[in-house]
């Protein structure tokens, strides 16, 4: 198989989707890498390396895509790649389609099988290529958001840990999976007071007994939400529905009672967010002031620091490469169970129901298409 990693052109997206030991490991099975020219350049990864790994170096974009039959990314494609999108090809990153109908649209018209990494499941049916951005994005939350209470960027002037004298900050964190518990970690070991509000019981148990009960657990609904955001210096939007658009926990009203310079950092914004003022913003331009609170939504935070990311990432994707190279998409699909949970799209038809019912389109499932 012919495997191509493009470089990536999403707004300051540093990161890479195979790196030189995988490349390595590839090659070594009688596979062909091709990679385009400085694609691993922003994560400290250059084309020597590739080189040495075995990599074929592309001098362009388009002889990546048009030579491979699996294209491996870390972002979904923009609307310049959507060009370059076509029968027989696989697509092996991120999509995050349900808040993007075009990118959708475009993957049904080329007939691409598009995997996605963040819907693929394990045997113990977590998501195992979601969960390490999942803790570089929570980690970093944290950091943004004590950097943006800063005055100088707009915030309220608190120091996330106060000093002796002066109480600390709180943080509200929405969501208690990988992005709050890696945000709770931060947080308090920073020296935040630090409330995590979440639906499932059995969850907050965990969270206490892992804190040891320095975490002050809130079951959630909108009173307690309303009641958490009100009193943050820091909100951190953490929640997420595989697949499907993140539901709004946070209102446009409670927005308007937060403090004023206070801060969101919507983690959950690559789904659509889970905070009703929360929009999309890039690394080049990352903030923005509604109702007096500093909204940092960034869609690909963990891009901030990409030899940490990339690292993380590809320990966590390259088997599944490994695997889809080995066998071939179909076979490899039709293999494994945890792999089927991470198609989006196939010959033309969604085939992840969260995407379709987020987007109202009509789908298939994927034992029907093998």
């Amino acid at each position: 198989m012919i495997i191509g990693v493009p470089k990536e052109v999403k707004d300051h997206e540093s990161r890479v989707g195979i790196v030189p030991s995988g490349v390595r490991e590839l090659v070594d099975a009688g596979h062909k890498v091709v990679v385009e020219s400085k694609a691993g350049a922003l994560s400290s990864m250059p084309d020597a390396d590739y080189q040495s790994a075995g990599a074929t170096i592309a001098a362009t974009a388009a002889d990546v895509w048009k030579k491979a039959d699996m294209v491996v990314k870390v972002k979904e494609p923009v609307e310049s790649e959507y060009q370059y999108l076509r029968d027989g090809l696989t697509l092996f990153t991120y999509l995050h389609l349900a808040p993007l109908p075009k990118l959708t649209d475009a993957l049904l018209k080329g007939n691409v099988t598009g995997i996605a990494y963040e819907t693929i499941r394990d045997k113990t049916g977590g998501l195992p290529l979601l969960t390490p951005m999942s803790e570089v994005a929570g980690r970093m939350s944290v950091q943004v958001g004590a950097s943006y209470l800063e005055k100088e960027k707009g915030g309220r002037g608190v120091l996330l840990g106060g000093v002796p004298g002066v109480p600390p900050a709180q943080v509200a964190i929405i969501g208690g999976g990988v992005v709050g518990t890696n945000a709770a970690k931060i947080a308090l070991g920073m020296g935040a007071i630090v409330t995590l509000v979440d639906l499932n019981l059995n969850r907050l148990r965990e969270l206490d007994d892992i804190f040891n009960g320095r975490l002050y657990t809130v079951a959630s609904n909108s009173y307690t939400i309303a009641k958490a955001t009100k009193h943050a210096d820091l909100v951190i939007g953490g929640v997420l529905i595989p697949g499907a658009s993140a539901p709004k926990l946070v209102t446009r009203e409670m927005v308007k009672n937060m403090k004023e310079g206070s801060v969101i950092v919507d983690v959950a914004i690559d789904q659509g967010g889970c905070i009703e003022t929360a929009r999309p913003t890039t690394h080049s331009d990352p903030a923005y002031t509604e109702y007096g609170v500093v909204h940092y939504c960034v869609t690909n935070m963990p891009a901030a620091v990409p030899h940490t990311s990339t690292l993380g990432l590809t320990n966590a994707t390259h088997p599944y490469v490994m695997k889809l190279a080995k066998l071939g998409a179909q076979k490899a699909i039709a293999a494994d169970a945890g792999l089927k949970e991470g198609v989006n799209t196939y010959k033309g038809h969604i085939t992840y129901a969260a995407v379709a019912e987020s987007q109202k389109k009509s789908w298939k499932k994927m034992d029907e298409l093998l």
